[in-house]
């Protein structure tokens, strides 16, 4: 059963446009190559939010830019299940077909160790 916890999206609610995450309370968040799934209420789809290390983190869109196939997280790589193509962990391509990056979401780690994810905004 524990494999199938990262398919799970956490729901969070946003409040102006921006999910606020205490990175404490999501001890998969705290280490390196660490992820987590969230649904905020106000989107389509859930978000991929990755530790990068050092408290630097990413949240991506989990739609390829293909043929918008839902990417899984693979260790290092972000993969396709339908064509094939491979994201880092930043969201840019690394094997195609897919031309483009993933979308990826402005973030900001304040120094209380809240990771505020604002969703009107692309980096």
């Amino acid at each position: 059963m524990s494999g199938c916890a990262s398919l799970v999206s956490m729901p969070v609610e946003a409040r102006n446009g921006r999910v606020r995450l205490v990175v404490r309370h999501h001890p998969q968040l705290e280490a390196q190559g660490g992820y987590l799934r969230i649904k905020p209420a106000e989107l389509s789809h859930h978000l991929l939010v990755l530790s990068l290390g050092a408290g630097e983190f990413a949240v991506l869109s989990p739609i390829c830019t293909h043929q918008q196939c839902v990417v899984e997280v693979a260790g290092a790589r972000i993969v396709c299940p339908c064509h094939g193509s491979e994201y880092d962990r930043r969201g840019s391509v690394l094997t195609g077909p897919a031309q483009r990056a993933l979308r990826r979401y402005a973030t900001e780690l304040t120094p209380a160790g809240e990771l505020v994810i604002d969703l009107s905004s692309s980096v």
